[in-house]
């Protein structure tokens, strides 16, 4: 790993933890950056969508990297961040039955998904079948304040981040600086959860 600003008790840590990311769109490709940008040393990304010119304005890819797998351009804009980054992809849909052996040896997973139906299979899967905490993003569309977006803790293990209002579906659409701002409590989260602090 390159040499961290940060402390050196804390970029060891960062550096051996491992964090999943389920969903590589605008929310997850933005949170994998940050957290290889804090000194995260191993994610694993799963999705099975393609890069599609229409999402280039909030998503972390270029437009070379259209009609390409998510995970498979998302991995190469990591590895150009970070050459030493240990990262695991996987071009597949997350459903009930491979979520755990996915994510199962994370430390943390961050669920990334747009589809609300989505969200809640990652999130009652990794919490009933593994001990690994979650960090979830719902609500930071449209163009309000990006004041009300908060990480808030809901469960034991359960962490939210949004404004828990504002879907994409409501017709407001998604921008990339209220997206950019959520995924950025997400990644703050999932590394404060790294480094042992459990509150929000």
């Amino acid at each position: 790993m390159r040499q961290s600003p940060l402390p050196d008790d804390v970029s060891e840590r960062l550096a051996h933890a491992r964090v999943g990311i389920a969903g590589a769109g605008g929310m997850g490709s933005h949170v994998a950056t940050a957290l290889v940008r804090s000194g995260v040393g191993s994610v694993v990304v799963a999705d099975f969508d393609r890069v599609d010119g229409s999402n280039l304005f909030r998503q972390c890819y270029l437009p070379t990297d259209v009609g390409r797998p998510k995970v498979e351009a998302l991995r190469d804009h990591l590895l150009e961040i970070e050459p030493d980054l240990s990262i695991e992809i996987h071009d597949v849909t997350v459903d009930p039955s491979n979520a755990c052996p996915l994510f199962g040896g994370c430390d943390v997973v961050c669920e990334c998904f747009d589809r609300p139906e989505a969200k809640a299979m990652l999130v009652e899967s990794i919490l009933s079948g593994t001990d690994v905490p979650v960090v979830s993003c719902s609500g930071m569309a449209g163009f309000g304040s990006s004041n009300p977006i908060v990480t808030e803790r809901r469960m034991s293990r359960l962490y939210v981040c949004g404004d828990g209002k504002s879907d994409s579906s409501d017709g407001p659409g998604l921008t990339a600086a209220r997206v950019m701002v959520c995924a950025g409590h997400a990644a703050n989260m999932a590394v404060r959860l790294l480094l042992g602090y459990d509150k929000p």
